[in-house]
């Protein structure tokens, strides 16, 4: 694993950080302050650079990570050593939740996007605090049932649609997901490429070709103004 870990030590200065990746992660912000301090006294920061690896496929698994600040992605690596990227995290955003529930080693990679400030909390530790509320379970279960499909439907995106509608569709998702019409592209157009399963170039050509047709305004900065929503979601 190669990352950085820094110990609070109880200085109250970083209790902060630990306090907020407790309090916005929803398995947990149901808890008492009582409860949520307790958790806050286990987390141990990591700070991670742009291109650092928080772990490795093959790693063991033995702790929950919550992204504080920053963004994470999670790959894995064909045979060939091709990319496919999983999923982006971003601020509240957890991995490595199977740790939870069993001794595992990790299937993928994750990899800090650019600076990022993580909270990790070690498996015996939750476990204990599992025990205390079942209740942390069920909602670390909607997150694996709700990531589950997100997994389905881009495997069957994959196999029945093409590149031009995947894109459109990802735009769409995205506008729905910030409630916005003008949106910002979470990844590079590489990683984008990555994950919808076709070439950076096609991604450009695709978005370009979107923009004179009227459907969107490309912006500085990974923006994108969604003018003509219902367009893309005819594709």
């Amino acid at each position: 694993m190669n990352q950085r870990e820094t110990c609070s030590h109880g200085h109250s200065e970083e209790k902060g950080p630990q306090t907020f990746c407790v309090s916005i992660v929803p398995i947990f912000n149901h808890l008492e302050k009582a409860e949520m301090a307790k958790i806050t006294r286990t987390i141990r920061p990591v700070n991670l650079k742009k291109g650092e690896v928080l772990y490795r496929s093959g790693d063991t698994s033995n702790a929950l990570y919550i992204v504080h600040k920053g963004k994470v992605k999670v790959y894995r690596l064909s045979e060939n050593g091709k990319e496919q990227v999983i999923r982006i995290l971003e601020s509240g955003e957890f991995t490595g939740e199977l740790a939870l529930f069993t001794e595992s080693v990790h299937d993928a990679y994750a990899e800090a996007m650019e600076k990022t400030e993580i909270c990790s909390i070690h498996r015996t530790d939750l476990q204990e605090l599992l025990s205390e509320h079942p209740v942390i379970s069920l909602k670390i279960l909607g997150e694996f049932s709700k990531r589950l499909g997100s997994a389905e439907q881009q495997l069957t995106s994959f196999a029945t649609e093409d590149a031009e509608t995947r894109i459109a569709l990802y735009l769409a998702h995205q506008a729905e997901e910030s409630r916005s019409m003008a949106i910002r592209l979470p990844m590079s157009r590489k990683d984008l490429a990555s994950y919808l399963g076709t070439t950076p170039e096609t991604i450009s050509r695709k978005l370009t070709k979107f923009e004179d047709a009227g459907w969107i305004r490309q912006e500085e900065q990974r923006g994108i103004h969604i003018l003509d929503l219902d367009a893309l979601l005819l594709l």
